[in-house]
């Protein structure tokens, strides 16, 4: 659908003041009129902006501004103005994650300023009645490059805010020098102020509760021109601020920082805005990104084998991918991941043969690389095959031919613009030979799964290798997953890596069944990359596989129907006209839910739950009616489902 704009003339939408002190305000609302932005110059030539949700405050007085290598456009400012109110309606089809069919509507404004020699400085201001979003534009000529120096943007949380963030690993830390990949643990109901552990700072998405309901802040709409941002560690009086990639965060001998041919147009700063079920239903995140370069009908979202996850590189050889092929044709899982050092332990021609074998049980093979170049210590392989142009397209046109369907590429630097851009690179390339994509060892996808629809997910969480790594990383596993559909996964798709009923080696997991069962629902990644084995699942009743083998990767409606960030998560989901209901519990204590589900109708369905001991499962049949009880135990969960055509007895 094409994006439709409507001039609105409104009083209430827009009202600029002269107030006697000099200051210039404006002021724009949402659709619905529930969320609004004021827009204010100070006295001392300094941009702001507040937003109110019924009339309560979420931000306070926030700065905005860029300065750039020739201009400051941050300070000294003059000469505010407003164009007219344009409606923003606007509509577009993805091939994954939690909507099909998106429509929205939003009012927009542009704002113009400049500084003291006549620079202009221009502000696009969306207001949704889900949330604000900005971005910046310099007007100029293509002759002028510039590179940024600083972005004022800041986020000013009222005292009595809390927070639920993520730190952001120090560049060259870590396994062979390979952060930062957004793998650490979220700092859960935190006082807003309180410094991150970390000097890099916090990462998007970052979650706060306010007096004017939860607010949700990330960007979108990368174009390769501009770096990743995060949020500064350090926030003196609940008031964040945008901050930058580490000096390492590059591709070698690429740019750090933000650079390119005026005009400059910023990414989009997005704040989702609104209660639980606001926040974990907003589109933001595509919205506002680029739309999709080509339709790529090709791409086709689904669930993966992967003997990795448990097994590890040892299970990287032919005969264990072979046996893993048979576990996704036995399951009705379109895919197998073959993961590190396949080309020395298993060598393209024998890759060739199991593509061939794949392709005989429909089901097709994904292959792991290795990104990078100088940026890490990494020695896993093929390593280096996609850094230059010409040789990843030669790849790439091989993978093609022996019928690959995709790659995993792994162990990225970090978020400056030479690097975003080589992730754009990889994504043009590859959709070029259709090919899907997962970043691993990455950065957020900030809505590139719209622009391009073969890429599948990213990681950029700390999942579930981690727990498999470690005791400490498992015991907090129950609350960190509690935390991820509030979060990380709210706008973009998240490779997690799910779902494992057998023990891990060394690792006890904390996790019941019925928790494990409900994630691959809970969770959204249009590459769900299942965890457990041939071996594990084949101990596991007939109805769990059953149930695993018809689990979509494409939804039509989502909705969140209880929780609360770290301590439980209740999702709704539809493919079609059939339901899944998932959720869990992180927390130790049993929890007693009375649900709402007279929004599917009267139906009758299924309830998979934990069994008498946590490595057990229970299975019943359960009916909509208007109120449906569910008791999950401690770290345990459920999944529901109900298909259009069960209707209810009763």
């Amino acid at each position: 659908m094409k994006r439709i704009l409507f001039r609105l003339f409104s009083p209430w939408l827009v009202l600029g003041l002269a107030a006697c002190s000099g200051e210039q305000q404006y002021a724009l609302q949402s659709p619905d009129g529930r969320i609004a932005v004021a827009m204010e110059l100070n006295d001392r030539g300094q941009l702001h902006y507040s937003i109110t949700r019924d009339r309560a405050g979420v931000l306070q007085p926030s700065q905005m501004g860029l300065v750039l290598n020739d201009r400051d456009l941050g300070s000294e400012l003059r000469n505010l103005s407003a164009g007219p109110v344009n409606q923003v309606r606007d509509g577009y089809t993805m091939v994954q994650g939690k909507q099909r069919v998106i429509e929205y509507r939003a009012n927009e404004q542009m704002y113009r300023v400049e500084n003291t020699d006549g620079e202009i400085l221009q502000i696009v201001l969306r207001v949704f009645d889900g949330g604000v979003a900005f971005r910046y534009r310099v007007p100029g000529d293509t002759q002028s490059e510039y590179e940024l120096k600083e972005e004022l943007t800041s986020f000013a949380f009222a005292s009595d805010s809390r927070a639920w963030l993520q730190p952001m690993a120090e560049a060259q830390t870590g396994w062979a020098n390979t952060n930062p990949s957004y793998e650490e643990h979220y700092r859960m109901d935190i006082p807003v102020g309180e410094a991150s552990p970390s000097g890099a700072g916090w990462v998007f998405p970052a979650l706060f509760h306010t007096g004017g309901g939860w607010a949700l802040i990330t960007e979108a709409d990368m174009d390769g021109r501009y770096h990743a941002s995060r949020l500064q560690a350090e926030s003196p009086d609940g008031e964040y601020r945008i901050g930058y990639p580490m000096a390492p965060e590059k591709f070698t001998g690429g740019a750090l920082m933000a650079q390119a041919e005026l005009p400059l147009e910023s990414p989009w700063r997005i704040i989702a805005i609104g209660d639980l079920p606001t926040i974990a239903r907003s589109t933001l995140g595509t919205d506002l990104a680029e739309p999709a370069v080509s339709p790529m009908p090709w791409v086709k979202p689904g669930l993966a084998s992967w003997s990795w996850a448990l097994l590890k590189d040892a299970s990287v050889n032919y005969e264990t991918q072979k046996r893993f092929i048979d576990y996704s044709a036995d399951m009705g899982w379109p895919y197998t991941l073959v993961d590190v050092n396949w080309d020395q332990n298993i060598g393209y021609e024998k890759i060739a043969e199991l593509a061939d074998y794949a392709a005989q049980k429909n089901v097709r093979l994904l292959l792991w690389y290795n990104s990078s170049g100088a940026w890490n210590k990494t020695e896993y392989t093929p390593k280096g095959a996609l850094l230059e142009r010409d040789k990843r397209r030669r790849e790439f046109a091989r993978l093609q031919q022996m019928g690959i369907a995709g790659i995993k590429v792994d162990f990225f630097a970090g978020d400056g613009q030479s690097m975003i851009a080589y992730y754009r690179d990889i994504l043009e390339d590859a959709a070029d030979f259709e090919l899907l994509v997962n970043f691993h060892g990455a950065t957020l996808p900030r809505g590139w799964q719209r622009t391009f629809p073969n890429l599948m997910t990213m990681e950029a969480v700390r999942g579930m290798e981690f727990i498999t790594f470690g005791q400490g990383t498992a015991d907090l596993a129950p609350g960190h997953m509690a935390m991820l559909p509030f979060t990380r996964n709210v706008f973009d798709p998240m490779d997690f890596t799910p779902t494992a009923f057998s023990e891990i080696p060394n690792i006890d997991r904390r996790t019941s069944n019925g928790f494990e069962l409900a994630l691959p629902v809970l969770f959204l990644s249009g590459l769900q990359h299942i965890a457990e084995t041939d071996e594990g699942m084949a101990g596991v009743p007939q109805y769990v596989r059953d149930y695993l083998g018809h689990i979509p990767s494409v939804w039509d409606e989502s909705r969140l129907l209880d929780g609360y960030p770290g301590k439980f998560a209740v999702m709704a989901r539809r493919n079609g006209d059939t339901w899944y209901i998932a959720g869990i519990n992180g927390e130790e204590e049993t929890r007693r839910l009375q649900l709402d589900l007279s929004f599917i109708g009267p139906r009758a369905g299924e309830l998979i739950t934990d069994g008498n001991t946590p490595r057990e499962f229970s299975r019943s049949e359960v009916e909509t009616g208007s109120t449906v009880v569910v008791e999950i135990s401690g770290h345990g969960g459920f999944a529901m489902k109900f298909p259009g055509a069960n209707l209810a007895r009763n």
